[in-house]
């Protein structure tokens, strides 16, 4: 047990070293913890008997989970902590020790490194037109902070001839940003100047 203890933490730990999503929640942090040595408990209850086995997997049936898994690192992490609690409960320390150490190590180098992030910066620029796209009275700015555009949107709004127009960009350079967004507000025809960053 208390070997699943040390290993529930060190994925506990882990988890908040790389975790980076909106959703954080403590409860999850401290579940990791008690999955691990319960996943123990329930290994050292079940032993070489397959009768008890079967009648764990009929008590554990009952258990409803409710509560929807958003991220899929938390199911990564969920599996995680089952894993080392279940080498635990065989009693394979130094296996369980050093299986979580080293897992974690590769979650953490992962998670710091953006291993697998997008290397590409392209953005979302959104604005209103009194003008419509053939005057090209605003292509001249994208031309001129942008490597490459591209029209994803275009639709009319309100009375008369406004246009909302939505761009893929990618910028020559990312100090311009705020450039490209003051140089269409510059002009008189655009308005409700938006930039996103699209992950």
């Amino acid at each position: 047990m208390l070997i699943a203890f040390l290993c529930g933490l060190i994925v506990s730990v882990v988890y908040r070293w790389t975790y980076e999503g909106p959703n954080y929640s403590h409860n999850f942090v401290q579940s990791l913890v008690l999955l691990s040595m319960i996943t123990a408990l329930v290994i050292m209850v079940i032993g070489n008997n397959l009768a008890r086995a079967f009648g764990l997997v009929g008590a554990m049936s009952i258990i409803r989970f409710r509560t929807a898994v958003k991220d899929m690192q938390d199911i990564v992490l969920i599996f995680f902590a089952l894993a080392s609690g279940m080498a635990a409960g065989v009693g394979l320390r130094i296996v369980s020790l050093i299986g979580t150490g080293f897992i974690g190590l590769v979650l953490i180098v992962m998670s710091k490194t953006g291993y697998g992030a997008a290397t590409k910066e392209e953005f979302l620029l959104q604005f209103n037109s009194e003008v419509a796209r053939e005057s090209n009275a605003f292509e001249s700015v994208l031309d001129q902070y942008s490597k490459r555009y591209r029209l994803i949107n275009m639709q009319s709004i309100g009375a008369g001839n406004v246009y909302e127009y939505t761009f893929y960009v990618t910028l020559k350079r990312n100090r311009d940003q705020t450039r490209i967004v003051e140089a269409l507000n510059e002009m008189p025809e655009i308005s409700n100047v938006r930039f996103y960053f699209d992950e």
